[in-house]
């Protein structure tokens, strides 16, 4: 159980670091040119930057408390705090009618709140 959390967990990251570098990093233009972005287009700037940056820190989150042994419950915390944010970006996408991103956004819900569970109540991370 706690190898398939931490691969869990690490695969939330990565999706999670990939998703926070292009929403802080690329222009608000470019993201909305592509597939999937077409909701930055009446978003704010600075709205989708604070959303690039709060994934930047869940892919942290979810990984280096554990590994460094430095406050891990703050693992869990984080899958839920993922949790709220693919429930935002599943409204979002449904309302597109980008329903292919509602399921795969669906899929990251589950892992989370398979590592929120996980890492609660199934196998914490004991000191």
């Amino acid at each position: 159980m706690n190898i398939a959390l931490w691969i869990a967990a690490g695969l939330l990251a990565v999706i999670a670091l990939g998703g926070g570098v292009t929403k802080t990093f690329l222009p608000k233009e470019k993201l909305s040119a592509h597939s999937g972005g077409e909701w930055t287009r009446h978003a704010p700037a600075g709205f989708v930057k604070t959303l690039g940056v709060l994934e930047l820190l869940a892919a942290a989150g979810l990984v280096l408390p554990g590994a460094l042994d430095i406050a891990p419950v703050m693992v869990p915390v984080t899958a839920v705090c993922w949790v709220l944010l693919m429930i935002g970006a599943m409204v979002t996408h449904g309302r597109l009618g980008q329903f292919g991103l509602v399921l795969l956004n669906a899929f990251y819900l589950a892992a989370a709140v398979f590592v929120a569970v996980g890492r609660f109540a199934v196998e914490p991370f004991t000191g």
